[in-house]
């Protein structure tokens, strides 16, 4: 009953002894509500841990995937200038020459 006084925010409060099927009856409504607050904080806890792994590995995925892309993109970037110094010198292909006449 004391501990139940101070939860409640009274300091030093006298309480009378209770008598024993009242102590008991008190003891297991309070037993039966920690175990209810624990088990609720427990499933939240779990809960967060398990939003927490799912956002790391979607995390990792991306990074994966990006390093991926970039890997791909130099591969491509070394072929094209492989590519281009086999071409010979001179405009660019798809280029328009200057000198050229078109019929407007």
């Amino acid at each position: 009953m004391r501990a139940k006084m101070r939860l409640m925010g009274f300091r030093g409060a006298a309480v009378k002894p209770l008598n024993e099927e009242a102590a008991a009856e008190l003891g297991a409504e309070l037993l039966g509500e920690a175990i209810v607050f624990g088990v609720g904080g427990l499933c939240l806890y779990l809960e967060y841990a398990r939003q927490a792994g799912q956002a790391r590995r979607r995390e990792d995925e991306q990074a994966a995937a990006l390093r991926e892309v970039a890997e791909r993109l130099e591969r491509l970037q070394r072929e094209m200038d492989a590519m281009a110094a086999r071409l010979p010198p001179g405009p660019a292909p798809g280029h328009a020459h200057h000198g050229s006449s078109h019929a407007h």
